[in-house]
């Protein structure tokens, strides 16, 4: 309740927006970030565990030297969907997907996103013409580590700077948060999906997102191999399906038509291929 308190002042409010336009920039996540990558930030561990109700017998032992070492913990395992015809969830957290119209936008409530301001690229947004846009926000509660969605080639991987804005459906949309703060996408091309897009996106606090430099260096991709992980605070991935490719779940869909997160664990299917499900 206090966070929500606080994001109503800074996204609502006149005075809380002056505020906002401090907190966003860059250079205040780094702090943060200085400081729970620290041994100082560790005594932090035990209240997050308590407020989280987080069981950790579900996570690899070990003994955590900061925050953010303990943030980024490995699971002891997951149950992933490994089936080339199915699209699955990067990560932990609570999904929503949107129909991208022919103009490339895709509508949250009162904001309009561009496509091409998302990716920077006019050419590849073309491609997503009639298909998904799928958001998979996570909160501070969540496993903050994230697989790539399906198999393919990787075709680029491109880094796009800006601020850190909150990620909460609250924040998300009062104003433009996806295309205004840090990201970093994955084109994929999938003989399956054809096209696809795989984005992280940076949110407050959140200074840093790690992806897996070994990985960026390889061409094919497999699905459910991890990706990389966030540090602290929420923080949102976007996948981008082309038009005719994939028949999302039908519970995600009616959840997200009357405006209701789906909660999904990492591994999970979202979609099966038309392609597939037209042969059955």
């Amino acid at each position: 309740m206090k966070e929500i308190l606080l994001i109503r002042f800074l996204y609502q409010t006149a005075v809380g927006r002056c505020v906002l336009k401090i907190v966003v920039q860059p250079w205040v996540s780094r702090k943060a970030g200085a400081f729970l990558n620290s041994k100082f930030s560790k005594w932090l561990v035990p209240i997050f565990v308590r407020k989280h109700r987080i069981n950790l017998a579900e996570y690899e032992k070990k003994k955590y030297c900061s925050f953010n070492d303990f943030f980024t913990r490995k699971r002891n395992s997951d149950c992933i969907d490994i089936t080339p015809d199915h699209l699955i969830s990067p990560c932990d957290g609570y999904l929503s997907v949107y129909p991208i119209d022919e103009t490339r936008t895709y509508r949250i409530k009162n904001i309009e996103y561009h496509l091409e301001q998302l990716l920077d690229s006019k050419i590849l947004a073309q491609r997503f013409s009639g298909g998904y846009c799928m958001i998979f926000r996570l909160t501070p509660k969540n496993y903050h580590r994230y697989c790539y969605v399906c198999e393919g080639n990787r075709k680029r991987t491109r880094k796009i700077e800006g601020k850190l804005h909150c990620v909460r459906p609250l924040a998300y949309t009062s104003v433009p948060v996806f295309i205004e703060n840090s990201r970093e996408y994955t084109e994929i091309q999938s003989d399956i999906w054809g096209c696809v897009i795989q984005m992280e996106i940076g949110a407050l606090l959140v200074g840093k997102i790690h992806n897996h430099l070994c990985d960026i260096c390889e061409k094919n991709i497999q699905q459910g191999l991890e990706k990389g992980y966030f540090e602290f605070g929420g923080s949102t991935i976007l996948v981008l399906v082309e038009k005719d490719k994939i028949n999302i779940e039908k519970k995600i869909l009616e959840r997200s038509m009357k405006n209701q997160e789906t909660v999904i664990r990492m591994g999970a299917k979202v979609g099966v291929s038309q392609k597939k499900e037209g042969c059955e």
